[in-house]
């Protein structure tokens, strides 16, 4: 018996108004009208003899039939694209990855040759980028830094941070050198702006409250969005940062930094792994995922062979 499919363009219509919940929104991605859109949902509709929106209250809504039907197209779609991707382009073993900068730089980068050395079929391309945008199939897999709530997302956390003060080496020794709190008013304090949006993440204010130390101004001093910028202003000697323990142990490693008191903060934005739930069990998103678990229980140390800089575990 020859089985009978609605149109792609009706199903791509239906999913992409049901992500939108908004035929004008689904025709501005699709580059249509929303009466196109419109038309293909009533010929969806009448070739599955259901209705799969209801409009009230000029607001969009799934029936329960659609909110069922939906999730097994979008997973459809996502297999089509990515069938398609490795056809046309002959990438095949591709692994794109959508990452903060200033953690693909500090925590990802250093770390990526021995994955690249596990794997040495899959062609991994990192994009420093807010958490992408699954629907446009431009990103595999995601990290992000919060609280790890992705409604229909597979995710999974994999590392907790905590943040303490950071500077150059030669602020320990210099005219004022840091040997204990107090000394931090002889110093510039540094401020990372990015972090601003984790109200779990200690301002210098917060941190010296914690350290006993409210004499000490805590707003004096310049500020930088974003992170890696602020750490690279303490690289130069310019200051004291406070700094995330991932995005710091690199430099600690390598002697650029080091922690000069030895109270750290934890926070409770963490980062997660994020990947579409249609594409949990691809094998080069589950060999990337493993890896990362592995790596979050690795420290990162630094060693100089024949004068030049290697990094090993």
């Amino acid at each position: 018996m020859t089985r009978r499919l609605p149109s792609l363009n009706a199903l791509r219509a239906f999913e992409v108004a049901a992500r939108h919940l908004s035929f004008t929104r689904a025709a501005e991605e699709l580059h249509v009208t929303a009466a196109a859109i419109s038309q293909q949902i009533r010929t969806l509709e009448l070739q599955l003899n259901t209705r799969l929106f209801v409009r009230e209250n000029n607001a969009l809504s799934l029936t329960s039939v659609g909110e069922s039907y939906l999730p097994g197209v979008r997973e459809s779609f996502d297999r089509l694209m990515i069938a398609t991707d490795e056809v046309v382009s002959g990438r095949g073993g591709t692994l794109r990855v959508a990452v903060p900068q200033t953690f693909g730089a500090k925590w990802l980068v250093p770390r990526l040759y021995r994955f690249c050395k596990l794997h040495p079929d899959i062609h991994v391309q990192i994009m420093a980028t807010g958490l992408a945008d699954f629907a446009t199939g431009d990103v595999d897999v995601a990290i992000d830094c919060g609280r790890g709530k992705f409604p229909g997302m597979h995710v999974e956390r994999f590392i907790t941070d905590e943040v303490s003060p950071v500077c150059s080496p030669a602020l320990i020794e210099g005219p004022h050198p840091l040997q204990s709190v107090d000394d931090l008013i002889h110093h510039t304090l540094l401020h990372d702006k990015s972090a601003a949006h984790d109200p779990s993440c200690p301002d210098w204010g917060r941190w010296l409250l914690a350290a006993g130390a409210t004499h000490i101004e805590s707003s004096r001093g310049p500020t930088f969005s974003p992170a890696i910028m602020v750490l690279q202003a303490a690289i130069d000697g310019h200051g004291v940062a406070l700094g995330k323990s991932v995005l710091v142990e690199y430099d600690i490693a390598a002697g650029r930094l080091v922690r000069p008191f030895h109270l750290r903060v934890p926070v409770e934005f963490a980062y997660h792994f994020v990947c579409p739930m249609s594409r949990e069990q691809d094998p080069t998103i589950m060999a990337f995922r493993r890896w990362l678990h592995q790596e979050s229980q690795q420290r990162l140390e630094i060693t100089t062979l024949a004068g030049v800089e290697t990094v090993a575990a």
